[in-house]
């Protein structure tokens, strides 16, 4: 082999080699970015539950949930973001027309709260401590939250929620909502344990 094609042969293996190292380095970076780390998860979620007896966080307007062998269909649901803090509200319906609210938060645990309306009740919130039906409540938490509605709640799509959140010996909750510049409703509500609630996913497109 002469001189100049030897020369070119030395050339040409060079290109090949860096070519081929410049596709090795590119091939790496495409995988180590679409290897993206996935969400964090709560490594103590009851995934089992959630499994066997359905996720109250995927709840929307549709959905069957039986509460302790009672059946509601959810007629609507609020969903609200307060400083990047969730929350979901439900409204439930059953056959009869008894209506509730079931509300869903992760705290970080997993936490039910089944809400009755109080029309008549004509306390206030405020105070540090108020009694109401022969319990005496105490202030937990107080705020204002964005919310979106979908389905039929009676609200405007989205607007603002205040809210003051009291709690009793024994775990009973008392709440005081305004939505937009509407008055304070009252609603006693009982915490409720996983294993009292069944959800059963209708067919539909997700809610939002």
């Amino acid at each position: 082999m002469n001189g100049p094609v030897a020369y070119l042969v030395t050339t040409l293996g060079c290109l090949i080699g860096v070519a081929g190292v410049v596709v090795a380095v590119v091939a790496v970076r495409k995988g180590r970015k679409a290897a993206r780390p996935a969400a964090p998860a709560d490594p103590f979620r009851d995934t089992d539950s959630d499994a066997l007896r359905g996720d109250p966080r995927r709840l929307k307007p549709g959905d069957i949930v039986e509460i302790r062998r009672v059946s509601y269909a959810v007629r609507g649901s609020v969903h609200l973001n307060e400083g990047g803090w969730s929350w979901a509200e439900h409204l439930l319906d059953t056959v009869e027309g008894d209506k509730r609210w079931l509300s869903v938060e992760e705290d970080p645990d997993l936490e039910l709260v089944l809400w009755t309306a109080e029309p008549a009740a004509t306390i206030t919130p405020g105070a540090s401590t108020l009694d109401f039906a022969g319990r005496r409540y105490a202030l937990e938490e107080s705020g204002q939250a964005r919310f979106t509605a979908t389905g039929s709640t009676g609200l405007d799509p989205s607007g603002t929620l205040r809210y003051h959140d009291y709690r009793a010996q024994g775990g009973e909750r008392l709440s005081f909502e305004a939505y937009g510049q509407a008055g304070w409703e009252v609603a006693r509500g009982e915490q409720l344990h996983r294993t009292d609630v069944m959800v059963y996913p209708q067919a539909g497109p997700e809610a939002s």
